[in-house]
């Protein structure tokens, strides 16, 4: 009897069993903690999730293509479990040699659709898989630029997230500090955290350079996101930076509260 072919299908099927095999109840109600949305879980850790992948990509990978990848991600995506999503998510990076231009506008429907609506989903799948496009093909960094704006907060998320690996490409720092910029006026911490974040790993090439940009953009920083941007400096210059960057007005109604109660002596 011939083996069963491992369409998408069956490889979604032994992904899910083997998830539901590996279930604590318990690791997703911590799960849960991490996340002001509800989200659902198999309660896998993540290195579960790993070896799973790996183990299900040895199977396929000498019978696959990237066609087959998206189909399955089109299977699990939809899936309500950050487990299945993320095995679909890690499968397709593995093919990212083939990654077409027009993948690019399946991931913003994906996103559009709440198909990964939560951080975690979009934060492993965008830097692999949307960092690839936009450094294979640099004419997307022009539409990645109009996400900022999208009514979709996970559309908002991916267009700082996505250059997260691209922090330490050459070309990139620029754009990354003209998109965070663009994020400054959003008012969701989710944003103003990944955002925060991104900009901290900017800062890895050039601490100097970062430093400037946040004394230059001070007062329309999210406080948020600044103190996730300052985390790798020294302590004494992140109390520096976090003075020098409040707005003016901030500064002088405290200075004039210390002078109101002040007590005399």
């Amino acid at each position: 009897m011939p083996p069963t072919p491992l369409t998408p299908q069956v490889i979604a099927r032994q992904a899910l069993e083997k998830l539901r095999a590996q279930a604590d109840p318990e690791i997703a109600r911590q799960v849960q903690k991490y996340f002001k949305e509800t989200v659902r879980s198999f309660g896998v850790t993540s290195p579960v999730v790993r070896a799973m992948t790996a183990e299900l990509y040895l199977a396929i990978k000498k019978e696959w293509s990237i066609a087959q990848a998206l189909h399955l991600c089109a299977i699990l995506f939809p899936r309500p479990e950050l487990e299945a999503k993320g095995i679909a998510a890690l499968i397709l990076a593995r093919y990212k040699k083939e990654f077409p231009p027009q993948l690019f506008g399946q991931v913003k429907e994906w996103l559009e659709q709440n198909y990964l609506a939560n951080w975690a989903s979009v934060d492993i799948f965008c830097p692999e898989v949307m960092g690839t496009l936009l450094l294979r093909y640099p004419e997307l960094v022009k539409e990645i630029k109009t996400w900022p704006g999208h009514s979709n907060r996970w559309v908002k998320r991916a267009s700082i997230v996505s250059f997260l690996k691209l922090t330490k490409k050459e070309g990139f720092l620029d754009i990354i500090y003209e998109q965070a910029i663009a994020l400054f006026p959003v008012a969701d911490d989710l944003i103003q955290k990944a955002n925060g974040w991104v900009l901290r790993e900017a800062g890895k090439r050039d601490m100097a350079r970062l430093k400037k940009f946040l004394l230059s953009h001070g007062p329309a920083i999210p406080r948020t996101t600044l103190r996730y941007a300052i985390e790798r400096f020294a302590q004494p210059k992140r109390r520096e930076l976090l003075l020098r960057t409040k707005a003016k007005d901030t500064q002088k109604t405290k200075s004039t509260r210390n002078k109101i109660f002040q007590p005399e002596r």
